[in-house]
C-alpha cells in the first residue's frame, strides 16, 4: 500500500518522546516503496481536526537524529478525549476527511493510556468506513503504567533523573546540626513507578527514608506515626511522595485543603501533594520543612536521559513503521523482557484493545511494609532500564544541542 505517513504526540512530554519521533521519520522517509511523504500533527489530535500539519520530508536529516537528545514534544501536544463514536462522529468523520484529503495510509500515535483508547476508535472507525490505513499507538509515559510492554520509553529516563535527584537531596539536606523533614513531591498519579525510582538511591546510601505510593492507602494517623518515629531516629527525614497518594476515605491529599480541577479525560490535576503533607506534620512533629515538587523536571531533563530508554525510544520508532508497511494494524509496539539472562528487550506487538483505558500498578510485594524502600524484585527490574548516558552533542558555549526543525506547514505546499 502506497501512501502518506502521520505521525502526532499526545499527553505529557518525556525526555525520550522525541527519540521515537526520530525512529518515525527517519524510517518513513527511508520506506520510499510505500511511504510518498512523511506527515506530523500539530499538538496530536486537534491539529488533525484543524488541519494543522507539518510536512517533515525536507527536514535536514542530521536535525531529525537530534531529536534523539531533545526533550518534551517537538511537535506540541494535547489532552484532547474523542467521544464515543456510536453518540457522536464528528470529530471520526473530520479526521477521515482529513485522511483522505493528504492520503494518509499509515497513522502512528505516541502517547499513554488515553492515547491508546484515541488510536484504538480511530482504528475502529477507519475500518468501519472500508477507509485502508495502518493505525499502530506507539507507547510513552513516565508514570510506566501502560499495560502489554514490560516498561514505558520515558520511565527509565525519569526514574534516573529522580534517583539521581534524591541522591543530591540527601547530600545537602543532611548538612545542618538542626533537624529537618523534607519532602519530595513525585509524579504518579495511580502507580508509584516514579516514586518507586527514589528508593534506588538507596542503593548509593542517599536519599529517602520513606516512600509513600498510591498503591497502598494513605493512613493519616500512622503516616504521622511513622514519620514521627523516623524523625526521632534520624533527625533529618527525607520523604518521596506520590503525588496521587489518596487517603482511606479516596482523597487525595490536596483535597483535604480545596476542590481540584479536572482535565478533559476527567482526571483531577495533580500538584500540592508534598505541601499538604507539610501542612499535615507540621501540626505534629516541630522542626524545620521543605517541600519540594520536581514537577516538570521529571519529564523534560534529557542531560541525564537513560541511554538504554533513548534507544528503545527510537528502535520502538523505526519497528512500528516497519510493522505498516508489513501489513499490520491495530496494535501497540511494545517491549518484552527476557525471563532470565542478559537484558535484551524484544520487540512485540499487543492489540489495542488490550492495552487501552488500563493501569499497570506496582507489585504490592515489591513494596516494603514499613515504607522505608522496595524490595530487590523492584531494583533488578529498574537498573537496566535506567542504565548509560548518552553522547550529547554540544554547541559552542557548552550547551546541548536540540533539534531546529523548520516545521514547514502543510498548507504552504
Amino acid at each position: 500500500m502506497r501512501g502518506n505517513l502521520l505521525y502526532g504526540q499526545s499527553g505529557g512530554p518525556t525526555a525520550v518522546i522525541n527519540s521515537t519521533a526520530a525512529g518515525v521519520f527517519l524510517e518513513g522517509l527511508a520506506q520510499t516503496e510505500a511511504i510518498d511523504r512523511v506527515y506530523g500533527a500539530h499538538h496530536g489530535i486537534v491539529g488533525i481536526l484543524e488541519d494543522d500539519l507539518f510536512d517533515l520530508t525536507e527536514e535536514d536529516r542530521r536535525e531529525l537524529l537530534l531529536l534523539k537528545q531533545t526533550p518534551s514534544s517537538v511537535l506540541g501536544s494535547c489532552r484532547y478525549k474523542l467521544a464515543d463514536p456510536e453518540v457522536d462522529e464528528t470529530d471520526y468523520a473530520r479526521i477521515l476527511e482529513i485522511f483522505r484529503k493528504y492520503n494518509i495510509r499509515y497513522f502512528f500515535y505516541n502517547g499513554g493510556n488515553d492515547s491508546m483508547d484515541t488510536c484504538q476508535k480511530i482504528s475502529a472507525y477507519l475500518v468501519a468506513k472500508q477507509y485502508e490505513c495502518k493505525v499502530i499507538g506507539l507507547p510513552k509515559t513516565i508514570d510506566n503504567d501502560l499495560v502489554g510492554t514490560d516498561h514505558s520509553p520515558g520511565y527509565g529516563s525519569a526514574a534516573r533523573y529522580i534517583a539521581t535527584t534524591l541522591m543530591e537531596i540527601h547530600q545537602d539536606a543532611t548538612v545542618y546540626e538542626r533537624g529537618q523533614i523534607t519532602v519530595v513531591e513525585i509524579m504518579g498519579r495511580n502507580a508509584g513507578w516514579l516514586t518507586a525510582a527514589a528508593s534506588l538511591a538507596q542503593l548509593k546510601c542517599c536519599g529517602p527514608d520513606l516512600l509513600f505510593l498510591p498503591e497502598k492507602p494513605f493512613n493519616l494517623d500512622q503516616v504521622i506515626e511513622t514519620c514521627r518515629q523516623a524523625y526521632a531516629e534520624k533527625h533529618n527525614l527525607i520523604i518521596a511522595l506520590s503525588e496521587g497518594v489518596k487517603t482511606e476515605e479516596g482523597k487525595f491529599l490536596p483535597e483535604l485543603e480545596a476542590d481540584l480541577a479536572t482535565d478533559a479525560f476527567g482526571h483531577k490535576q495533580m500538584g500540592g501533594a508534598a505541601q499538604a503533607l507539610v501542612d499535615i506534620l507540621q501540626q505534629h512533629i516541630p522542626t524545620k520543612y521543605r517541600y519540594i515538587e520536581l514537577s516538570l523536571m521529571q519529564r523534560c531533563s534529557a542531560h541525564l536521559a537513560s541511554r538504554q530508554d533513548v534507544d528503545e525510544a527510537f528502535l520502538l520508532g523505526s519497528s512500528a513503521v516497519q510493522a505498516a508497511i508489513a501489513g499490520t494494524s491495530d496494535v501497540m509496539v511494545a517491549l518484552k523482557r527476557p525471563e532470565q539472562g542478559i537484558y535484551r528487550p524484544e520487540i512485540c506487538l499487543v492489540p489495542l484493545r488490550e492495552v487501552a483505558n488500563y493501569e499497570k500498578a506496582i507489585p504490592l510485594d515489591w513494596i516494603k511494609p514499613d515504607h522505608t524502600g522496595m524490595t530487590q524484585e523492584f531494583y533488578d527490574y529498574a537498573l537496566p532500564l535506567i542504565n548509560g548516558r548518552p553522547d550529547l552533542v554540544l554547541d559552542e558555549d557548552g550547551l546541548p544541542r536540540f533539534a531546529h526543525l523548520r516545521l514547514k506547514p502543510v498548507s504552504e505546499k
